[in-house]
């Protein structure tokens, strides 16, 4: 979708600089749902609004919008996206009105975008990481939040995947633009300054691990350590048969590494359901990570116990218990490795198709569970018909899932020894391998199309979301896990203690010991080897000509040659007969019905005039 034409995009706004409190936030939210009603009253197909010769969201409707808040302009992309949000509760509150309102959501969202369009780059920074206050339904007032993460929690696809977002994305992720933490949790996107002499020393800065690219490298190279030390920690067993064994150095770094692992999750959880919500806290990969952590603190618990018991035999059987537990997270550490090396678009698009699937998927495991509930009482209950209870409960359910799973046991009893455990038995084939599983089939096949359709902004929006997920949450010292455990323990502890001078100095120090290396190679990256900074290696790496900068030269460039010359006809000439794409047929037909009205106004005019002179003249003949 078009931002608009060059006339749009050269009238910038300067948004000016407000700070308005969660009641005036409110009424500006409430008033822009009034103008969004005035201006879409009834059904329209989202396609036009999406359409960039829309006749619906033209320039002059930017332009009243981009008054609507009138010194409060610096709010106005966030009370777009905030009555975004209020159009989709609305629609899930009232299902008669959901096309409706998911055109004016859509309608919200567009303006938004279209507003961010002309804002001046000099206020870009400002207007997306202001954070803002409105009322809640209670009269509460709400977490702050800026427009850029108020559009990361909605997932909005079209504001997100907008020039100007991934402007401010891309500087975030690069480390161009750090984010400052102020007062009453407010924060500030500000360019970053490097050093002058941009010497390697000079540039040897800690407080540049909390760039988001450099944190994902780090995860990249402690995670694949990770699995290093989990591959040979449960090689084990099979070397050392003695159950009384103490720990090793494998087992000491796996369930060390684990522990801060497992703190980090609990932490970056816990500040964004306090700051946030809790939809922003709890994804699909969190719980993964949760249920990881659980797996390996259970493993490690009966470890201690096998350890502990004084008895040889229970000793054998808590040690077993703990490496048969410990082998189950294995699938689980290698599946999070996706979300590690997710920066890729191939990747990053794939698990957002798995994540898109799992979410489809809710509809059938509910099905299948309230169906099964059905019919695994109704076996039972055949089962203990005359009087004897052959098969257990979960006999059962292991001869449900085997039938689910396209591998039907006909031969136990509970299934073959009546014709009605038979006839439900056939009834559960056929209801779950041929009805479910369709429908399953159908909601990821819907799912992978709504992903692919729309790759590219999906996957903008991801990697959005994945950039300011690092760096939301308050933390103006970053220790990547399992360093973490050196913050946690031995810093943060002190800082009651001391002042905020000193604190910050003390961290610095810590931080510059313990990754000297990753900060010289970061150092080195950024004094000498980055294509964007260096002219040197931008000039052996990036072989695109780079734009003139006068327009003229570019339109009517010169010509040296003795044999003739270039422009020949002017630009302006070659290009009069092109058409206006940026316009609708609607919209042409109407502008030059609007210069013929013109022209024939002028020419009543002229002859207006003309008739009275002549009046005048043959009055002064007579």
């Amino acid at each position: 979708m078009a931002d608009g034409n060059d006339e749009e995009r050269g009238a910038l706004i300067e948004f000016r600089a407000s700070n308005p409190s969660a009641v005036t936030v409110s009424r500006i939210v409430k008033r822009l749902r009034a103008m969004v009603l005035t201006l879409l009253p009834i059904e329209v197909e989202e396609s036009r609004l999406i359409d960039s010769t829309t006749r619906i969201i033209t320039p002059a409707v930017i332009n009243s919008f981009g008054k609507a808040a009138g010194d409060f302009q610096e709010a106005l992309p966030f009370c777009l996206l905030r009555a975004r949000r209020t159009f989709e509760e609305e629609a899930q509150r009232n299902p008669a009105d959901f096309d409706e309102n998911m055109a004016r959501a859509m309608a919200c969202e567009i303006l938004a975008r279209k507003l961010v369009h002309v804002v001046s780059p000099e206020r870009l920074n400002h207007v997306m990481s202001k954070r803002f206050r409105y009322k809640m339904w209670d009269g509460s007032d709400s977490s702050a939040v800026s427009a850029l993460e108020t559009a990361i929690d909605q997932h909005c696809t079209i504001f997100l995947s907008s020039t100007e977002s991934q402007h401010v994305v891309q500087s975030l992720w690069n480390g161009d633009w750090i984010q400052k933490n102020n007062d009453d949790f407010d924060i500030e996107y500000v360019p970053y300054t490097p050093p002058h002499d941009r010497s390697v020393w000079q540039a040897l800065n800690p407080d540049r691990l909390s760039v988001p690219s450099y944190q994902n490298w780090l995860r990249v190279f402690f995670w694949l350590c990770f699995l290093f030390i989990y591959s040979s920690a449960v090689q084990q067993p099979l070397d050392r048969l003695d159950p009384k064994h103490y720990f090793d150095i494998w087992e000491v770094m796996l369930y060390v590494q684990a522990l801060a692992y497992s703190l980090e999750e609990l932490t970056r959880t816990y500040q964004n359901v306090r700051y946030y919500t809790w939809k922003a806290a709890f994804s699909f990969w969190v719980c993964i990570s949760l249920f990881t952590d659980a797996l390996l603190i259970a493993a490690f618990a009966y470890r201690i116990a096998g350890m502990a018991s004084p008895s040889e035999q229970i000793s054998l059987l808590y040690h077993l218990r703990s490496f048969q537990i410990l082998s189950c997270v294995s699938p689980l550490i290698w599946m999070k490795l996706l979300t590690i090396v997710d920066g890729f678009k191939y990747i990053g698009t794939m698990q957002i198709c798995v994540s898109r699937m799992l979410k489809e998927s809710g509809i059938f495991f509910a099905l299948l569970a309230i169906i099964a509930v059905g019919f695994i009482q109704a076996m039972f209950a055949l089962d203990v018909a005359d009087g004897a209870n052959d098969q257990t409960g979960w006999d059962i359910i292991n001869l449900l899932l085997q039938a689910l799973l396209s591998s039907p046991d006909f031969t136990m009893s509970v299934a073959g020894a009546s014709s009605f455990g038979l006839f439900l038995f056939y009834c559960w084939n056929v209801i779950t391998s041929i009805i479910l599983l369709n429908i399953l089939i159908s909601l990821f096949s819907s799912a992978y199309a709504d992903v692919t359709d729309h790759a590219e902004a999906e996957f903008l929006t991801f990697f959005a979301h994945k950039t300011v997920d690092m760096i939301r949450a308050p933390d103006n010292f970053v220790y990547p896990a399992p360093f973490n455990l050196i913050e946690t323990f031995l810093i943060i502890p002190w800082q009651p203690f001391l002042s905020r001078g000193v604190f910050r100095k003390i961290n610095r120090v810590v931080m510059t010991a313990i990754f000297f290396i990753p900060l010289c190679i970061v150092s080195i990256h950024e004094s000498h080897l980055n294509t964007r900074k260096s002219s040197l290696m931008r000039s052996i790496f990036n072989r695109i000509e780079e734009p003139e900068d006068d327009i003229d030269e570019l339109h009517d460039p010169p010509s040296d040659d003795p044999q003739g010359e270039i422009s020949t006809i002017p630009f302006e000439d070659l290009v009069a007969g092109f058409p206006n794409i940026a316009q609708s047929s609607e919209e042409s037909i109407l502008t030059q019905i609007a210069h013929l009205r013109d022209k024939l106004d002028y020419l009543v005019m002229r002859l207006d005039l003309d008739s009275k002179d002549k009046d005048k003249n043959g009055d002064g003949e007579t």
